[in-house]
């Protein structure tokens, strides 16, 4: 008897062993039915993905996933193509929320308009203190030629009025501005500015670089409650365009902590790699304490710090080695010397931070990598460690284009960037240095990685119009015929990698992001066109249908594909 119920018992364990071992795992949620693009080592071909707890578990065919796993809700995606979350590698998200907040001054055509809007909004908003705008750009404008106070003051002589360049390196103020900050004739230049002048002497309203700082200081400061809702904007913009994180290039304390204080409340869908905005209180202050990391489910993380070599090529304050075509005599500015520059860098590494120095101009990225390169040399870490970045690279030396992969420091550059500034840049630059503008197939058969951004609000924040300029070089109109200067064309893997897994690396999370493998984080681009095998001029068709970010569907186009089981 007693054999008998051993031998039952050993009966019903082996029955309950095999239940369970044919039991399908448990997922929140799967997609089937999609062209997911892996971007692993072995490129693999996959259609499902399986995610739990945010994270991807399940990678392979539709057939394979379902086999496998018996998830919450299934999405069926009908075929379209799924990518690793794009990240945009270089934005300034609470920039873009508070130009969704102002003045959008951005194709403006010209100063009518400008003065058309203010004036609205002087008369909609009676009663505010000073009037913000951004995004004009001269170059867009008949004669090309900055603007004037005098322009603004047509409008209103009592409202200060303060107006940043599409490129955030000028500024185009009214006289009361100017009265307020104190600038006069007399008022000197300060060190990485320039008050732009009448041949009397007088400020003309403009200011570039560091000259904005006067004007900053005499502004009331935005509340934090209007610095949050600017984050919330910006996130919200973000997610609708398909980015799942950003690398956001110049934070201050108060934003470090509005950023937690979302996260903690469960109302940040997102995903910010910071670096902290130059030498100041917040950078001494993260200095001592060291890197933040990962905080709150990999949602933030703080370990750059932000440096400026020079000024913008619309602005004509990148740093150049000759002077510029159309401004002889003008060969920029610089903002940081290379003494400061040097010690800002120890400084930082020796903290365990990696540094991101803006530089446009030939002049402004050879002093970077000369930099660089001293600390590489003196510091004892190794190149991998740091991976120094340099923001931008727009205009390059010939010669220093091997020098990035040879000191391992990362070209963070922003395709939109080429196809706003061709129009003018030949013209700026002269035909020779023009040829190593935007120089993105230079620097990739050279050995560099080039992860991607937009730089936004300077740019619209959609990846898919920098994935555009990245392979085409021609603007949404199809122009110039054939791309501006095509032998600099990305490939479409490359184009597609400096939004995904070069940005990744940029940002030190290359093992969690970047690509759909298992064990990496559930961030997804679910898009109603393939960008990588539509025709050139169909790449403007495609749209964001999906976004997903740990594994939660956090933007949507239409009413998601979904059965409950």
């Amino acid at each position: 008897m007693r054999k008998l119920a051993v031998g039952v018992l050993i009966a019903c364990i082996a029955l309950s062993l095999l239940w369970f071992l044919g039991r399908p795992d448990h997922a929140d949620m799967v997609l089937l039915h999609g062209v997911v693009y892996t971007l692993d080592s072995s490129e693999t071909a996959a259609e499902a993905i399986a995610v739990s707890q945010g994270t991807i578990v399940g990678v392979g065919t539709t057939e394979e996933i379902l086999k496998q796993f018996d998830a919450d809700s299934v999405i069926e995606l009908g075929g379209k193509p799924v990518y690793p979350g794009f990240v945009d590698a270089h934005a300034h998200l609470e920039g873009l929320g508070i130009a969704l907040m102002t003045v959008d001054l951005s194709g403006v055509s010209s100063i009518d308009e400008v003065q058309r809007r203010i004036a609205e909004d002087i008369r909609v908003t009676e009663g505010r203190s000073w009037v913000r705008g951004r995004g004009w750009d001269q170059n867009r404008w008949a004669g090309q030629q900055f603007p004037a106070r005098a322009d603004l003051d047509a409008v209103s002589t009592t409202v200060p009025i303060f107006l940043v360049r599409i490129d955030g390196h000028a500024a185009w103020v009214n006289g009361k501005a100017l009265a307020l900050a104190g600038i006069t004739r007399k008022t000197p230049d300060p060190p990485g500015g320039k008050i732009l002048r009448t041949r009397d002497g007088d400020p003309t309203g403009v200011l570039i670089d560091n000259a904005i700082d006067a004007v900053r200081k005499v502004m009331p400061r935005p509340t934090r409650d209007e610095r949050m809702r600017a984050v919330r904007l910006g996130v919200d913009a973000c997610l609708s365009v398909g980015l799942t994180g950003v690398h956001d290039m110049g934070v201050d304390a108060e934003l470090v902590d509005i950023y937690k204080e979302l996260i903690r409340n469960g109302e940040f869908p997102f995903r910010v790699y910071a670096a902290i905005d130059g030498p100041g209180p917040t950078w001494d202050a993260m200095r001592a304490a060291g890197p933040l990391l990962g905080f709150g489910d990999d949602r933030l993380t703080v370990r750059a710090l932000k440096l400026y070599a020079d000024g913008a090529l619309g602005s004509r304050g990148a740093a150049m080695i000759e002077p510029y075509a159309d401004d002889p005599g003008n060969r920029g500015i610089t903002m940081t010397s290379s003494s400061a520059m040097k010690a800002a860098v120890l400084e930082a590494v020796r903290a365990g931070f990696q540094v991101c120095t803006h530089a446009i101009g030939d002049r402004g990225n050879a002093m970077t990598l000369d930099t660089y390169a001293a600390v590489l040399g003196s510091s004892g870490f190794d190149k991998q460690d740091l991976r120094l970045r340099i923001e931008h690279a727009q205009v390059l030396d010939p010669a220093d284009v091997p020098r990035f992969a040879r000191l391992g420091v990362i070209p963070s550059m922003q395709p939109g960037h080429c196809t706003s500034d061709m129009p003018w840049a030949t013209a700026r630059l002269g035909e020779k240095r023009a040829r190593y503008a935007y120089a993105w197939r230079s620097l990739l058969d050279a050995g560099s990685v080039i992860p991607a951004g937009s730089d936004f609000p300077v740019e619209l924040p959609s990846p898919l119009l920098g994935f555009a300029a990245a392979v085409t070089r021609q603007d949404g109109t199809g122009r110039p015929e054939g791309g501006w200067h095509p032998e600099q064309r990305m490939t479409r893997k490359e184009a597609l990698m400096g939004f995904t897994q070069w940005a990744a690396y940029a940002g030190f999370s290359e093992r969690v992001a970047g690509t759909i493998v298992r064990g990496k984080h559930a961030d997804l681009t679910i898009l109603s066109k393939d960008i990588m095998t539509v025709p050139d001029d169909q790449l403007s068709g495609a749209r964001v249908a999906m976004t997903v970010v740990a594994g939660r569907i956090v933007y949507s186009a239409e009413a998601p594909s979904v059965a409950t089981r």
